[in-house]
């Protein structure tokens, strides 16, 4: 770790959960295409922001992932917002690849469930 952080006045609008975590919905910046739902800490937020690339908490493996690091499905982030209560994170990304880790372009591909 090199010693940077979030900053403060940014850490502060954060709204986490009990795991420290921040959901982080991931939306391809110029279609609006709804591709995931991600979670996020404090360090997450920091190198997403510092270095361009969408930076995640992995719940299940405990662990920072950056997408596409292993499967090319980079993400080159445009934009980032919170939310009006600072407990969602707003990511506008160019998506190269699926977002999804089935292969999917979107992680909301699996099935739409009928409204009555």
């Amino acid at each position: 770790m090199n010693g940077m952080s979030l900053d403060p006045k940014v850490a502060e609008r954060l709204k986490r959960n009990p795991d420290g975590l921040v959901p982080a919905i991931v939306q391809q910046h110029d279609t609006g295409e709804v591709l995931m739902l991600a979670w996020m800490d404090d360090e997450a937020l920091h190198r997403t922001l510092t270095t361009g690339r969408g930076t995640y908490w992995s719940r299940s493996r405990g662990e920072y992932w950056v997408k596409g690091a292993t499967s090319g499905n980079v993400q080159h982030v445009k934009h980032v917002a919170l939310d009006c209560d600072g407990d969602t994170i707003l990511v506008k990304v160019d998506q190269v690849g699926a977002a999804c880790h089935t292969g999917d372009r979107t992680c909301f591909d699996a099935g739409d469930l009928e409204v009555s």
